[in-house]
């Protein structure tokens, strides 16, 4: 099958659009919006009705309503771990770990952590990436490797926690169970997880610091928080029912009515204060550290959630119409060429480069490939080792942009994110010997 031109034209449209937007500084979501009456215009040239368009835009809407309920649990869960002290306790014990000889190592793996814990790349940059990268100016670290080690932080969690986003998107996408999706993306990044620690250790050595550095998070913590193990309730009860394969919003649920009882019992948190930190979010008293905590909360999840619902609706869009067969008739005869894998990648980095979002260009893999590799649970983790992490790596992209701009790391700090080079490249390779 041949592209049809006028598929063509509209998909270069789309694409200048919404590049043009992104540079020009304009809101994702307006972009994304106006890529929306581009289709919408495309389809009604098709002989398609409003009301059909409509329709296929709902149809592709339901297809992530699990998700958005996900991301409703998300909002309290990253609340309540905020107020019930879960994450500053976390976050004040590891940062002693720090010494300025593995300043970088330990950014890397902090952030590592952390983003496991919360799910959310742009959160845990928010958070232990500022600090980190706090930490290493005073002690004079190479920036931009720590900015790479933080954004390849950021992400491991992004890609394989149970309460990332774009990890239930993922198995939603592919009807897969988030649980053995993160039992495989565990197993094919022991390898580069291994290459990019040497790889941030060896930079500490090569780079060294110049001083330690000075900063008491403890201290700063403890003025607002009760600490000590209880506030690590939370996070324990939502990692052991992971472990169990307790159904991902069940183990939430759980964990927020930990973290809910903590805030009362051990913060003694007020009720009604309670309520408005779960839709509006934490926000410390102390502005010491509210550049570090604050955060979380049901209005936080409203903007990635309506990314995913626009998204969404393109979906539907192109399902119904077959906007994307001409180029999914191609991918057959690209992927004898250089493997199924080697073109979901190849369409992972050019979706990322049209769509400026991990979100967009996760489902545009999903449209253009999903037909390449009949067994879903390889097509969820070849998605895991490409899409997810190498969106993050394109210049204009809002996934790498927004990290490290939140920790005022040079841009040029995607060229040593390592982790986020090492897993394609790694899962390239291991399924090009299976192929063999």
């Amino acid at each position: 099958m041949k592209v049809h031109t006028s598929e063509t034209a509209v998909l270069v449209v789309f694409a200048v659009t919404l590049i043009g937007c992104i540079l020009a500084g304009i809101p994702i979501l307006a972009a994304l919006a106006l890529g929306y009456l581009i289709f919408f215009a495309y389809t009604l040239s098709r002989g398609y009705t409003v009301r059909d368009i409509f329709g296929m835009s709902w149809k592709g809407i339901k297809t992530a309503k699990n998700i958005l309920i996900t991301f409703l649990l998300i909002g309290m869960l990253t609340a309540l771990w905020r107020a019930a002290g879960t994450i500053p306790a976390i976050v004040s014990y590891c940062a002693g770990l720090m010494n300025p000889s593995v300043m970088i190592l330990m950014a890397f793996l902090l952030n590592c952590l952390v983003s496991v814990l919360t799910g959310t790349a742009f959160g845990t940059a928010a958070t232990m990436g500022v600090i980190c990268m706090t930490m290493a100016k005073a002690m004079g670290c190479n920036e931009i490797l720590t900015g790479g080690a933080i954004l390849s932080g950021v992400f491991f969690g992004d890609r394989c926690s149970p309460v990332s986003t774009s990890a239930l998107l993922v198995s939603e996408l592919t009807h897969t169970n988030i649980f053995d999706n993160i039992r495989l993306m565990v197993r094919t990044a022991i390898v580069p997880l291994i290459l990019t620690c040497a790889f941030y250790g060896v930079c500490g050595i090569a780079f060294p610091a110049a001083e330690a550095g000075n900063l008491s998070l403890t201290e700063s913590f403890s003025g607002v928080f009760h600490l000590g193990l209880i506030p690590i309730l939370p996070a324990v009860v939502i990692m052991v029912l992971s472990l169990f394969r307790v159904q991902v919003r069940m183990a939430m649920l759980a964990s927020i009515m930990t973290a809910l009882g903590v805030c009362l019992f051990w913060q003694h948190t007020d009720l009604f204060l309670i309520v408005e930190i779960l839709v509006n979010g934490y926000q410390s008293p102390d502005p010491s550290i509210s550049s570090m905590i604050d955060g979380g909360g049901i209005m936080s999840m409203v903007r990635v959630a309506l990314i995913i619902t626009i998204s969404s609706s393109y979906s539907g869009i192109f399902e119904e119409t077959g906007l994307l067969n001409g180029l999914k008739s191609k991918m057959g005869s690209v992927s004898r060429k250089i493997t199924v894998f080697g073109t979901i990648l190849m369409t992972s980095m050019v979706a990322g480069m049209v769509a400026c979002n991990q979100t967009l260009a996760t489902m545009l893999v999903d449209q253009v490939c999903k037909d390449l590799e009949p067994d879903q649970q390889k097509f969820a983790i070849d998605m895991e080792n490409s899409v997810i992490v190498t969106a993050p790596l394109i210049p204009w992209s809002i996934a790498g942009a927004v990290p490290l701009a939140s920790v005022s790391a040079p841009l040029v700090s995607i060229g040593a994110a390592v982790f986020l080079y090492l897993l394609p490249i790694w899962h390239l390779i291991v399924r090009a010997r299976k192929a063999v």
